[in-house]
């Protein structure tokens, strides 16, 4: 049987912000909680609704796609790395309205674009970099810059 004051600390914990169930379990574990009373614990905090994997991952990848500006092969991998099903990530990607992603895209090409210097197409190559590391999809990336920055051929 678990002590109460274990579960009041991880309710507390929980509270504070979303939690995934791989979070929970880690700290239990540097909690010293093992096997039976960690399941417990875990099994406490699933139907009190201080965890719930589903909420989780909504809330992390509208987080990370508002506030910064990930795209949505990043939140997917970061998500996967915490151990979430794939439903919760299906249902995560509901978070992120389609119109408010290829604006955000627009929004961050132009920024890369300024950002860099020099030759045109180390310029592309740099901004879609940069953009395929935040997340957005690379053949998305390359539709847009060969649209909104096509390579100008010399004569």
């Amino acid at each position: 049987m678990v002590n109460g004051d274990v579960l009041n600390k991880l309710r507390r914990f929980c509270a504070y912000q979303e939690r995934c169930h791989e979070e929970v379990r880690t700290k239990l574990l540097s909690l010293k909680i093992y096997g039976e009373d960690l399941e417990e614990v875990m099994q406490a905090l699933i139907e009190e609704d201080f965890l719930n994997e589903e909420r989780f991952a909504r809330t992390y990848a509208g987080g990370k796609f508002r506030m910064k500006k990930w795209g949505r092969q990043k939140i997917t991998r970061e998500l996967q790395l915490r151990k979430i099903s794939a439903y919760c990530i299906r249902k995560a990607m509901e978070e992120i309205p389609e119109d408010d992603y290829n604006k955000t895209l627009i929004q961050q090409l132009d920024a890369a674009m300024q950002k860099y210097t020099g030759d045109p197409f180390v310029v592309r190559s740099k901004a879609a970099g940069y953009l395929i590391a935040k997340g957005y999809e690379h053949d998305a990336v390359w539709e847009l810059i060969r649209k909104k920055y096509p390579h100008k051929k010399s004569i």
